[in-house]
C-alpha cells in the first residue's frame, strides 16, 4: 500500500504553531515526525500533537513509516532540503512506495529576510563577532553611510537596477549597524531597530493621512501641503531653514535654501559683488529659474570632461 507522505514546512521567522488550519488539521490526523527538537515540535506537543524525533535518512523514515496510511514529515527550521532531496530521489526510482506532498504550515511574511539581516548584524556586534565592527561608532560610520549613499544615487543614475539592489543592500546594511550599535548606549540614549522601524511606521501612518484616516484630497498639489503642514505641526522650527542637511553638497544646498525661501514667500536678495560663492549662488538660482537641477549640471559636465579626459589620454598613448 501506498504510503501518502506529507513534507510540513514552516517559517522560522514566525511564532511557533502559528500554523494554518489545514496544517493543523494534517498534524492531527497523522503521525508526525521530524530529524529533529525544535520550537515548533514543542509547540505542536503543547497542543497535544505527539511528534517523533528520528534520527535517520530517508530510506530510514520510509522504513519506519512502512504499512501506514500516512506520515507527516516536519521539516526543520532550514527546510530540511537534503533529506527532502533523498526522499524525492527515492521515490522516483520507485513511486509506489509512497505519494509525496508538499504543505506550506506557514510562509515568511514581507519583509522576512530584514529579521535575518538584524540577527546576524547582532551576531556580529557581540562579543565572538567582528572586532572591526564591534569596534565602530556612530561617527566612525558616517563616511560610510554617505559613501553607500553615493553609490545607491550612481546605480539609479546609470539605470543598473541589478547595482541598485546591491547598492541598497549596503545602505541598509549602515543603518542595520548603527541601530545595533545604539543598543550598546546607556540606557538613557538606547535605541534599537524597532524604535527606528515603529517610529517610521508611525510617521509613515501620521503623514498619509489620506490612506490611513480617510481624509480627501484633490489631487498631488494637496498631498504635497498636507505633508508639508503635518511636518512643521510635528517640528517646532524657528526658521524655514531649520532641518535642511547641512552637509549635502553646496550646489545642492543651495538649492534647497532657496526652494525654501522661495516656497516661504521671505524675501532675501542675493548677494551681490564679484565673490565666487555669491557668482555660484546666483548661478544656482538661475538654474532653479530655468528648471534646472544645478547639481545634477555640473555633474554631467564634470563628467562629461572625465571622458574626455580619459580619450584625450588614450589618444597621446603609443598605439
Amino acid at each position: 500500500m501506498s504510503v501518502r507522505i506529507v513534507l510540513l514546512v514552516t517559517s522560522p521567522r514566525l511564532p511557533a504553531g502559528l500554523l494554518t488550519a489545514e496544517a493543523w488539521d494534517t498534524v492531527r490526523a497523522h503521525p508526525v515526525y521530524t530529524g529533529a527538537e525544535s520550537t515548533q515540535t514543542a509547540a505542536l506537543r503543547a497542543a497535544g500533537v505527539p511528534v517523533t524525533v528520528l534520527d535517520t535518512d530517508a530510506q530510514g523514515f520510509l522504513d519506519v513509516i512502512a504499512g501506514q496510511a500516512a506520515a507527516v514529515w516536519l521539516a526543520g527550521p532550514h527546510g530540511d532540503l537534503s533529506f527532502a532531496r533523498q526522499l524525492g530521489l527515492r521515490l522516483v526510482r520507485e513511486p509506489g512506495l509512497a505519494e509525496l506532498e508538499q504543505m506550506y504550515g506557514s510562509w515568511d511574511p514581507p519583509g522576512a529576510r530584514l529579521l535575518d539581516a538584524v540577527e546576524v548584524m547582532d551576531r556580529l556586534v557581540s562579543p565572538g563577532g567582528d572586532p572591526w565592527k564591534r569596534q565602530q561608532n556612530h561617527q566612525t560610520l558616517a563616511p560610510y553611510l554617505l559613501e553607500e549613499s553615493y553609490e545607491a544615487y550612481d546605480a539609479i543614475i546609470g539605470g543598473d537596477l541589478g547595482a541598485l539592489r546591491e547598492e541598497l543592500g549596503d545602505v541598509l546594511l549602515q543603518v542595520v549597524l548603527h541601530a545595533r550599535l545604539a543598543e550598546e548606549r546607556a540606557e538613557s540614549d538606547r535605541w534599537s531597530i524597532d524604535d527606528v522601524a515603529g517610529d517610521l511606521v508611525d510617521k509613515m501612518i501620521r503623514r498619509n493621512p489620506h490612506v490611513f484616516a480617510g481624509e480627501r484630497v484633490a489631487d498631488i498639489e494637496e498631498i504635497t501641503a498636507n505633508w508639508e503642514r503635518i511636518k512643521r505641526e510635528e517640528k517646532a522650527r524657528d526658521s524655514v531653514l531649520d532641518g535642511i542637511a547641512l552637509s549635502q553638497p553646496a550646489l545642492a544646498l543651495a538649492a534647497k535654501i532657496l526652494h525654501r525661501v522661495e516656497r516661504a514667500g521671505v524675501e532675501v536678495p542675493l548677494p551681490d559683488g564679484d565673490d565666487l560663492g555669491g557668482l555660484l549662488l546666483r548661478v544656482v538660482a538661475e538654474a532653479r529659474a530655468a528648471g534646472l537641477d544645478a547639481e545634477a549640471e555640473l555633474r554631467a559636465a564634470a563628467l562629461a570632461f572625465a571622458d574626455a579626459v580619459r580619450a584625450a589620454e588614450k589618444a597621446g598613448r603609443p598605439g
